[in-house]
């Protein structure tokens, strides 16, 4: 019998493992039930894999999305492995071929949706028969079973159950990219894992870069951003569906090549649109949040966020669709307040929710008040996002916006006199407001709400007109987070006063904040496209211009076969592979057999057509 590293080497084509794979393995073939908090990336199909490939009968898979199945299913079939999906998107013929291959033992790794769980009615009653009970359930996207996740799905509140059915019961191993110590306490319990083994190997993604952007135009940021990445794939996500289809019909006037993903458009077109994207046929996907879970892509170079998502776990998941190969790859984020008054509302009308729960509503807005302090704070976003999930992290990162922006000190003292001035003078009239008013109120504008409340009469009406709204509103969320002012109100929020204003309104406190130091602005002539473009990223810069040659040859030669074969490219060989190609330039299969991510299979089958490629370069 092979054993583990044998399997990781001849099947799947890596030389070793990395961190947390072997522990969660060793668990499994231990036979202990075990829960694997892993970031996206760090390779937890093969913990569950590589197990099911050791172990007698055929391992059940339970996975969200037909996507996720379809991708995993593909590739466990180009590196040799038994594997089957069952879902709605089989005819007929294939279902019930599907089965008789279960009922005659041949699968080894099956992939299902939770909602058919009831429906698994192919273990033979016969002692005989060749199929048996699984020895091993896997959940995948686990944190879907807790309402305090940021996807929780009622039909997986069914697996326990599914798993008490089967006798003998089977190892249960449940994974995921993010949870908190909540939801990490939720899956154990309602997954009912017995004494389960606790892998959890950090939530940091070194090869990310996180950036936040406040622009005044965000359409013209969204066309700068995607500029400096035009041959790469990407993913922009946006709050809503006709956030989408605006950019769907915008971004291609300048050239990008775009497709879009919502719930909105019927199930062919969806379909059509995501294959186009897996297929590289558009470079950009402009989607909602329906899109991307269990996306397999590994050659995403970009997530652009053109909204604010409404929690961090939401967001730290859609970013962690970029990169998944381990190569430098962009998560940037376009925040303006209007995001926020969006997933307020969002919040409050959740359709999918048909007796809204206080309790749970009350949560998400706790959610989207950190969700808006990492878009706006002045530290590392980095350490942001790993505190939010319980890990200790570096206040300095040097691979996000804020550790690379050059701050300085900046005596806000006056301004936040005048902020807070103007909540204090409207509390003497029994008023209260939300953000956007008192920006208003301060820069002295004119509107119908203004005139209605008669507030051109406060005496701080029009005192800030010469600060930018995004400055001013900086200054304000600085003070609602260091509690100079707070936010009350849950369906509509209003500024209040908080701890120690009245030190500030006394000049008895000085305040600091740090702030980007202002950088100079291009002419004004001067059109989007003539902007000094930023060098490539990182992962295009390792390699020399020739091997950077090369990788495009090879990619073009991936694609043809891809095409042939009829499903997408990374399934042949990822990005990360290619690249290991190109510094190793194998020329026999021997050497070739070295490159990372080339099992038996790919050996035998790709082998000679790309070291043809390669002796011919």
């Amino acid at each position: 019998m092979p054993d583990k590293y044998e399997i990781l080497k001849s099947q799947f084509g890596y030389e070793s493992f990395r961190p947390g794979q072997e522990a969660a393995i060793d668990a499994i073939l231990s036979s202990r039930d075990t829960l694997a908090v892993m970031p996206t990336g760090a390779g937890k199909s093969l913990c569950y894999q590589i197990p099911a490939l050791l172990l007698p009968g055929m391992t059940i898979v339970i996975s969200p999305l037909i996507s996720l199945m379809k991708d995993q299913v593909a590739a466990l079939r180009e590196a040799g492995c038994n594997a089957a999906l069952l879902n709605s998107s089989l005819s007929g013929f294939e279902y019930a071929q599907t089965i008789e291959e279960i009922r005659k033992g041949k699968v080894k790794l099956l992939y299902i949706a939770p909602e058919r769980l009831q429906r698994m009615d192919f273990f033979p009653a016969e002692d005989d028969a060749p199929s048996k009970p699984p020895p091993l359930i896997v959940v995948d996207e686990a944190h879907c079973v807790s309402q305090w996740g940021h996807d929780f799905r009622m039909s997986y509140l069914a697996i326990a159950g599914f798993i008490k059915s089967i006798n003998p019961r089977p190892i249960t191993a449940a994974f995921t990219a993010t949870a908190t110590p909540k939801v990490r306490n939720d899956v154990k319990e309602l997954l009912e894992l017995k004494n389960p083994v606790s892998i959890n190997t950090g939530f940091d993604r070194p090869n990310l870069f996180f950036e936040v952007q406040k622009p005044e135009n965000k359409k013209a940021a969204l066309l700068e951003c995607l500029e400096k990445r035009k041959n790469t794939s990407g993913i922009v996500y946006c709050a809503t569906r006709k956030a989408v289809d605006e950019l769907f019909e915008y971004l291609p006037r300048y050239g990008f090549s775009v497709t879009r993903y919502h719930a909105g458009l019927d199930d062919h077109q969806r379909r059509k649109n995501q294959e186009d994207f897996l297929y590289d046929r558009k470079n950009v996907m402009i989607a909602t949040n329906a899109f991307g879970m269990g996306i397999d892509k590994s050659n995403v170079g970009y997530v652009i966020h053109y909204n604010m998502p409404k929690n961090i776990e939401s967001y730290y998941q859609e970013a962690g669709r970029a990169g998944r190969d381990g190569t430098p790859a962009d998560c940037i984020l376009l925040y303006n307040g209007q995001d926020v008054r969006i997933n307020e509302f969002l919040i409050t009308n959740n359709d999918d929710d048909n007796s809204p729960d206080p309790q749970l509503e009350l949560h998400n807005r706790e959610l989207l008040k950190l969700m808006t302090f990492y878009s706006t704070g002045n530290e590392c976003l980095r350490s942001r996002l790993l505190s939010y999930f319980g890990e200790d992290s570096p206040g300095f990162c040097g691979k996000c916006s804020n550790c690379q922006n050059e701050y300085e000190d900046v005596d806000i003292t006056e301004p936040a006199r005048k902020i807070i001035s103007c909540v204090y003078r409207l509390k003497q009239r029994n008023r209260s407001f939300g953000k956007t008013m008192i920006i208003d109120i301060l820069r002295g504008s004119n509107n119908e709400k203004i005139k209605r409340f008669n507030l051109e009469s406060l005496s701080t009406w029009g005192i800030m007109n010469d600060t930018k709204p995004n400055r001013l509103r900086t200054i304000l969320d600085f003070l609602i987070d260091e509690k100079y002012l707070s936010v009350e109100g849950d369906e509509y929020p209003v500024v209040a006063l908080g701890r120690d204003f009245d030190e500030v309104l006394k000049e008895q406190l000085k305040l600091y904040m740090k702030m980007p130091k202002e950088k100079k602005t291009k002419p004004k002539e001067k059109k989007l496209w003539e902007k000094d473009i930023a060098k490539p990223a990182a992962k295009e810069t390792e390699l020399t211009k020739d091997d950077q040659f090369l990788l495009g040859k090879l990619k073009e030669l991936r694609k043809e076969l891809a095409i042939k074969e009829g499903f997408p490219a990374y399934i042949i060989f990822s990005d990360a592979s290619l690249r290991d190609m190109c510094r190793r330039k194998p020329v026999s299969l021997a050497q070739f057999s070295a490159v990372n991510g080339v099992g038996e299979v790919k050996l035998e089958k790709y082998g000679e057509m790309f070291i043809e490629a390669i002796r011919n370069f």
